[in-house]
């Protein structure tokens, strides 16, 4: 429990942690920590069966507000709830995408049709969701998107490409920035549609990435279809909306991802000890260092919470992003530093590998997906310090 936490916060801790410690037992024992990066296939079905049993149990979508499903739980609750998810080593969340960025999406900027169709299943966990943003040639700079569609009587018809879709094999629908208006580019002539994925016209294609797994996809749209009502926003407002999207994804769940992130550390820490690695004087200064940084995360993501109080968050998580990004890259390096010459080999044929090469491999990505470091600089130095734009040929 935390000192300064008010007594119904302390409340809302025990309940949390007690429903956890009892119902990650028995029949879900075996789901603790499975899933998380390098390893998002394994035990797909139990972890949805877990997450919809949550779900029948009011604990999916927490911060939501009650008229939607949720709890309508505080920004300081819905951080505890991810701590002690984080340190009850609950199984990844298959329905993160839903419930953290297009449920609040259609929340704060959906119709009321809108609210109604797409928010219960989320809840229930019926429907999974993924993101249509990075194509080819936009990826961190996403105002280059491509794909396209047209609106033809009662439907949308998409044709285009996206790539590195998270958990496309999964989903049942798509978010989808696409360009609606015939001549526009950059931030113009977007709008974010919602586009179901299993139907003709959608074609997915796994990427392998260096973690053996492929987590990330391929999707082409080929005359794909979604009904005229599935646009959010008014036609045009895509980017607004898109950008939306990102301020929640960067929202309190990063709370409980730091929590994982201190786990990690603490088992990089024990193994330089076992290994005797620590006994070097460089390595036991990086293993300082990276423990300040793992403070100034938490405290700073502290700070960036009052723009989800306050709504989206704004430009400001972009520093966030950059920070934990950075951190967690440099963690995967001096894990394997610590490890030496014995993090070169795989565990077994023919590509088993440990957890510490798991968080080097994946970690490389974190400072790459959802906005390159180079974007989140650019965002702070432009729209939270306000130095003039960069030069744009």
């Amino acid at each position: 429990m935390k000192q300064n936490e008010s007594p119904a916060d302390r409340a809302f801790r025990a309940e949390v942690r007690d429903w956890l410690q009892t119902n990650l037992s028995g029949e879900f024992a075996h789901a603790r920590g499975l899933g998380g990066p390098g390893r998002e296939h394994e035990a797909f079905e139990e972890r949805l069966a877990w997450e919809r049993h949550m779900a029948a149990a009011g604990w999916t979508c927490v911060g939501w507000p009650r008229e939607y499903g949720g709890r309508g739980a505080t920004v300081e609750q819905q951080v505890i709830f991810h701590e002690e998810y984080a340190l009850a080593d609950g199984p990844a969340r298959v329905n993160h995408i839903g419930e953290n960025l297009l449920g609040p999406t259609i929340i704060a900027f959906g119709t009321d049709e809108q609210r109604a169709r797409f928010l219960p299943p989320i809840v229930a966990v019926e429907e999974l969701w993924c993101q249509g943003y990075s194509e080819p040639d936009a990826g961190s700079d996403l105002a280059n998107v491509q794909t396209r569609a047209e609106l033809s009587g009662d439907h949308w018809t998409v044709n285009g490409q996206k790539v590195w879709t998270s958990l496309a094999l999964e989903a049942d629908w798509c978010f989808v920035v696409c360009r609606t208006e015939p001549g526009s580019s950059r931030h113009k002539g977007l709008s974010y549609l919602l586009v179901p994925m299993r139907q003709d016209g959608v074609d997915i294609r796994p990427i392998i990435q260096l973690t053996g797994t492929s987590e990330f996809n391929e999707v082409f749209f080929d005359g794909a279809r979604t009904d005229a009502g599935n646009i959010v926003g008014a036609p045009g407002e895509g980017w607004k909306i898109a950008m939306a999207t990102l301020g929640f994804e960067r929202g309190v769940a990063t709370l409980g991802q730091q929590v994982g992130f201190a786990r990690e550390f603490e088992g990089v820490a024990d193994l330089a000890r076992r290994t005797g690695a620590i006994d070097d004087p460089l390595l036991r200064d990086r293993l300082t260092r990276s423990y300040m940084g793992l403070e100034i995360m938490r405290l700073n993501a502290v700070r960036t919470m009052a723009g989800v109080a306050a709504g989206a968050p704004g430009p400001e998580s972009s520093i966030s992003k950059l920070v934990w990004g950075t951190w967690h890259r440099e963690l995967g390096e001096l894990a394997m530093d610590v490890l030496g010459a014995a993090g070169l080999v795989a565990d077994g044929e023919p590509y088993d590998l440990n957890d510490w090469q798991r968080l080097f491999l994946f970690s490389r990505s974190d400072t790459i997906y959802a906005g390159s470091n180079e974007i989140q600089r650019n965002i702070i130095a432009e729209r939270v310090l306000g130095l003039p734009r960069e030069a744009r040929g």
